[in-house]
């Protein structure tokens, strides 16, 4: 009985030994489990920031996407407008070659004392000479002896209604007939020029008949004017008509001081307004430049007439639909290059084809 109560004994202990041995096993191992399942926590947490992070990136990435449109449909409203062709590419009269590769489809130097012809390039084409016709107006105010110190005032009238160019005098601004006369040819302003033409003895249409009839009387016969600043494309002439204009107004103190003055102030009221000759040249100290005259409408290029003193020699030049903005400039410079390259004793004429292009 005894020895059996003791047998139970040993035995209860060693189950209890293994229960506890069995505990203290398990302790670890499941700490274990759980550092082994922590990475699958972070992997899954992970993912979810993946997942969550994906959608953000994707609108981030689509905000720039937004944007581009907008700049892209933008740029499509800013189109290109291609400048209005001119009468003379319009004539094809660009594709005439010459040997300075002038810019100007039309072009004519002349000796001015023994008018001999150096270069000659579709010389007698009939072309719209925009402000080049302010000289012929500048020439009929000088030489009609009207009183220069004489008070005019621009009127709604003289406000360009055909192209829209703009002016800095206002409607009401009052300036002397010598001043007008000096902002149309120096700057060629065109309210000035139109003024001088309304206020003429008889009215704009006198003056303008005027200027048919001393083109007629100058032999000009290819030119027509039908107002006096050259907005209009139908005021029309030829380089040979034009060398003859230069010819004239050259004689003419008024039209050489002016023409060449490289700048001037006018006092408006209370403003005091800074007005700058169209020709860059007349203040390029390397040119001596008797009198010159510039003039664009998109239906005539960029057009330029002078007299100028060239290696000894008098030079008219004449260009015509010349293509860019500083080109009649640069055709300019290549026609004094020129002449200066010639030797001294010989003077070659450099004819070019002549085009009857009207």
């Amino acid at each position: 009985m005894h020895h059996g109560r003791s047998t139970a004994m040993n035995r209860f202990f060693q189950l209890l030994g293994f229960v506890v041995v069995s505990a203290a096993l398990a302790s670890p191992m499941a700490h274990a489990n759980e550092r082994k399942k922590a990475p699958a926590k972070k992997q899954v947490a992970s993912a979810t920031a993946k997942k969550s992070a994906g959608p953000r990136k994707a609108a981030v990435a689509a905000k720039p996407v937004r944007i581009t449109a907008k700049t892209s449909k933008a740029a499509t409203r800013v189109a290109f407008i291609p400048a209005k062709p001119s009468f003379g590419q319009l004539a094809g009269l660009h594709e005439v070659n010459d040997p300075l590769d002038l810019k100007s489809s039309v072009a004519l130097v002349i000796d001015q004392e023994t008018h001999e012809v150096l270069l000659s390039k579709n010389d007698h084409a009939v072309l719209p000479i925009a402000s080049l016709t302010k000289l012929m107006t500048g020439l009929i105010i000088s030489q009609a002896k009207l009183p220069m110190d004489e008070q005019l005032t621009i009127t709604q009238d003289d406000v360009d209604t055909e192209k829209g160019s703009r002016s800095r005098l206002t409607v009401g601004s009052t300036l002397t007939r010598g001043e007008m006369l000096h902002l149309a040819l120096m700057s060629s302003e065109n309210r000035a020029a139109h003024a001088l033409g309304r206020t003429y003895p008889g009215g704009l249409d006198v003056f303008v008949a005027q200027m048919n009839a001393k083109a007629r009387l100058l032999g000009m016969t290819d030119t027509k004017y039908v107002e006096p600043t050259g907005l209009s494309s139908r005021n029309q002439s030829s380089a040979r008509d034009l060398a003859t204009l230069v010819n004239v107004a050259h004689g003419d103190p008024v039209m050489r001081e002016l023409s060449t003055s490289p700048g001037y102030e006018l006092a408006l009221g209370a403003r005091t307004l800074q007005f700058n000759n169209t020709n860059g040249l007349v203040k390029n100290p390397t040119w001596d430049i008797g009198l010159q005259k510039t003039g664009y409408i998109s239906e005539a290029g960029r057009c330029l007439v002078m007299q100028a003193q060239v290696a000894g020699r008098k030079i008219i030049m004449v260009f015509l639909d010349s293509a860019g903005k500083f080109s009649r400039l640069g055709d300019a410079e290549r026609v004094r290059h020129w002449v200066e390259s010639m030797p001294a004793a010989i003077s070659p004429v450099k004819t070019v084809v002549h085009s009857s292009n009207g």
